[in-house]
């Protein structure tokens, strides 16, 4: 496996080159730098296609994981909403992919009927988590970095005295529920609003397998309440409706949660620690209040 020398839209087009695509204008976004881990990037390649590449190892890792989880899936019979594969190779290591017009939830959410995209983010999931044999080596997904121990240590100071009682004991209840684990699927991962192509209400594709790996099937659904969907839970509730029905597996609402909170104050500490402005440009205080909206909507006593 050969990673790219750099990060420009020079080096992505000398490898466009291996596949035929290399006269065609890149358009390089999304560039992060820093740590090595996450030397990767996306371009887009004449308004028809995205490529997506590494300049560091454990970037390439990543890209070279997700390349083997989309050839392996995209077999008959393919999981639904897959994005369509033009190229990929790992010498060196890219992958391109057709665009796909549309938005992504988080755009369209408000717009949308909700019980039908459940059904379909349900069909989605379903067929996926029942993939896991279709691949030779399936890596435990790296689960939401932030610990029950790291928010009771770390968060309250981000929530309103009146919020810390509450806050401790979420993280006492969602300790309990994750304690045991659950039957292990193939999850994506980081299945959230902005890795979801929608259009005209008609889910287009799901993208970003990188965190592809197993983990409880409710891990998937933790951030369907939020942030970015507002304050409810009926996304949730419908894709978990439907999920029952296409499966027969009844998913456990409480585990949802408890990866919803992890998630949910995971990511308002880091962003809050680092000074860089939440999704939705609120407060950790205000994410709070949407938490306790959403238990108490679901009936669940901490």
């Amino acid at each position: 496996m050969r990673w790219l020398a750099d990060g420009s839209a020079a080096a992505v087009s000398e490898a466009l080159g291996e596949v035929g695509l290399g006269d065609l204008p890149v358009v390089v976004r999304e560039s992060v730098g820093g740590d090595p881990t996450w030397w990767s990037a996306s371009a887009a390649v004449d308004g028809r296609y995205v490529v997506k590449f590494a300049w560091s190892r454990p970037a390439a890792a990543r890209l070279a994981h997700e390349i083997a989880v989309l050839a392996a899936l995209s077999r008959e019979p393919a999981v639904p909403y897959l994005p369509e594969v033009v190229a990929s190779r790992t010498d060196p290591l890219l992958l391109v992919t057709s665009m796909v017009p549309g938005d992504s939830l988080f755009d369209v959410v408000d717009s949308t009927d909700r019980d039908e995209a459940g059904r379909q983010l349900a069909e989605f999931m379903a067929q996926f988590h029942a993939a896991s044999e279709r691949l030779p080596e399936v890596p435990a997904a790296s689960l939401q970095p932030a610990t029950t121990d790291v928010l009771r240590e770390q968060f309250v100071r981000w929530a309103r005295p009146d919020q810390r009682a509450t806050v401790l004991s979420w993280c006492d209840w969602a300790s309990d529920v994750l304690r045991t684990p659950g039957p292990q699927v193939l999850v994506h991962g980081d299945l959230h609003g902005g890795n979801q192509v929608w259009e005209g209400g008609t889910l287009r594709a799901v993208v970003d397998f990188e965190t592809a790996g197993l983990a409880d099937a409710e891990y998937d659904l933790r951030t369907f309440p939020g942030p970015g969907m507002g304050p409810g839970v009926e996304l949730l509730t419908a894709t978990m409706r439907h999920y029952a029905q296409i499966t027969g597996r009844e998913l456990s609402v409480e585990r949802v949660m408890a990866w919803h909170l992890r998630t949910a104050l995971g990511d308002a500490l880091w962003r809050s620690e680092a000074g860089v402005p939440l999704p939705d440009h609120r407060t950790p205080e205000e994410w709070v209040d949407d938490l306790a909206h959403r238990f108490a909507a679901l009936g669940i006593s901490y």
